[in-house]
């Protein structure tokens, strides 16, 4: 039987159906013999990581399919710093942050163009402008991680209850800041929004005569004068994974959050970077999985290349990522395959639809398990409806690590208690019976 899993995570792959595409999503349109031959040789189905048509972002959903309830969940925010190691001091909020094009309408503010074009020195610059403010107790400071985008971090008498600024929607009216409902009355939150509030008002007037934005109306182009917050969080005492669930973890994965989200839950980190080339890179990462087998329990394989094609709302450029994809897999799989320790777990962590408005959708996602002991249905193909007919029926939530506990031979029956804490795996990490 297996010991140890590699999951190899298609960020994005689930999809909706397209006339361009025949009726057909990005994913059962695309030539994907790798992908189909593994449907084939293990048991197949649908995974949620919630609740079917909640539309879940990246962090989330890897959240649960960790085995962490989202009581447990920071804020992205905060995962976000951690991920580009930003010294977050215990009890600072830290929220998503980026430059907009804004304009007034009747006194409000409304999103022009979310993810503006600017240069590199453009958004520096702009940027050191309103890096740094403080009102009402709270110092806050941006920490640019990409272009125009960073994290902004609040510390004093703070929380991370408060509303977002951006809509995402662009010609829409930004939202005020406000605390959330069940946090109305308390004093962190409110002293938050109101120091957050009369940031975003400064940066706002500061920036619309900055010389840079002078110089772009005289070129007939937006001014990028305001900054935007969503998705506050502050860190908190996690359960490791490993101690979470009795595995040795690791990620091999591009991109900030994955990196503050693992490390933040304990597993380690290797850190990579997206070429272009999204068959070499899934390869790369696959084989260094395999090299990394003698040191790991559970081996994190990840690409958001699926994912950031849908977001270019392109069902056949997703297509054609996917079939990539497919190939890169291909390439390394067979040491995998025939390595009778190693269960391979491929599926994705939600759906993200080629067209229409929404930026994530609450459809599940194929999942496929393989590897000695796993059952063996009849499905052939790997993809949104092919899965729903296989063996494993439709998984949500935490139900995912568990069945991968469940083919390494570590799920613990039901009433045993060998530990003081209940812990899903078995044998457990229990203390010695000592005499003396």
């Amino acid at each position: 039987m297996p010991s140890k899993c590699v999951l190899i995570l298609l960020d994005g792959l689930g999809d909706r159906s397209f006339a361009e595409l025949d009726h057909l999503t990005p994913l059962q349109a695309a030539h994907t013999p790798v992908l189909d031959r593994l449907a084939s040789l293990g048991a197949n189905g649908l995974y949620h990581a919630a609740a079917l048509g909640q539309a879940l972002p990246s962090e989330n959903a890897h959240f649960a399919m960790f085995g962490y309830d989202q009581a447990e969940f920071p804020g992205r925010g905060a995962l976000e710093a951690l991920g580009a190691g930003i010294d977050l001091q215990p009890g600072e909020v830290a929220l998503l942050a980026h430059l907009a094009c804004l304009h007034e309408e009747d006194g409000c503010l409304a999103l022009g163009r979310d993810r503006p074009e600017v240069t590199a020195a453009e958004a520096r610059d702009l940027i050191a402008s309103v890096a740094e403010y403080q009102a009402e107790g709270v110092d806050m400071r941006f920490t640019a991680t990409k272009g125009g985008f960073g994290i902004l971090s609040l510390a004093g008498e703070v929380a991370p209850f408060v509303t977002d600024t951006n809509t995402m929607l662009e010609g829409r009216l930004l939202p005020e800041v406000r605390p959330w409902q069940e946090y109305a009355e308390d004093r962190a939150a409110l002293n938050t929004a109101r120091a957050l509030r009369a940031y975003l008002v400064w940066a706002y007037r500061r920036l619309a005569q900055h010389p840079i934005n002078l110089a772009r109306r005289r070129q007939e182009l937006p001014a990028v004068n305001g900054m935007i917050t969503q998705r506050a969080g502050r860190l908190k005492d996690v359960v490791p994974f490993r101690q979470r669930n009795g595995l040795k973890g690791l990620s091999i994965s591009s991109g900030i959050i994955y990196w503050g989200l693992c490390a933040y839950l304990g597993l380690d980190v290797h850190k990579m970077s997206d070429s272009g080339d999204a068959a070499r890179d899934l390869a790369e990462r696959l084989a260094l999985a395999g090299r990394a087998l003698d040191s790991y329990d559970f081996i994190h394989v990840h690409t958001k290349e699926a994912d950031e094609a849908a977001h270019r709302k392109d069902p056949r450029g997703k297509k054609a990522v996917i079939e990539a994809l497919d190939r890169g897999i291909g390439r390394v799989i067979e040491p995998l395959l025939e390595n009778p320790e190693v269960l391979v777990v491929v599926t994705a962590d939600h759906s993200t639809p080629s067209g229409g408005a929404l930026i994530h959708s609450g459809e599940p996602v194929p999942l496929a398990m393989v590897g000695g002991g796993v059952r063996r249905d009849g499905v052939q193909r790997f993809d949104e409806v092919s899965a729903a007919a296989g063996a494993l029926g439709c998984v949500r939530g935490k139900e995912f690590i568990y069945m991968i506990l469940n083919q390494l031979d570590r799920a613990k029956l039901a009433g045993i208690r060998d530990t003081p804490v209940d812990q899903p795996f078995y044998p457990g990490d229990y203390e010695p019976f000592r005499l003396g």
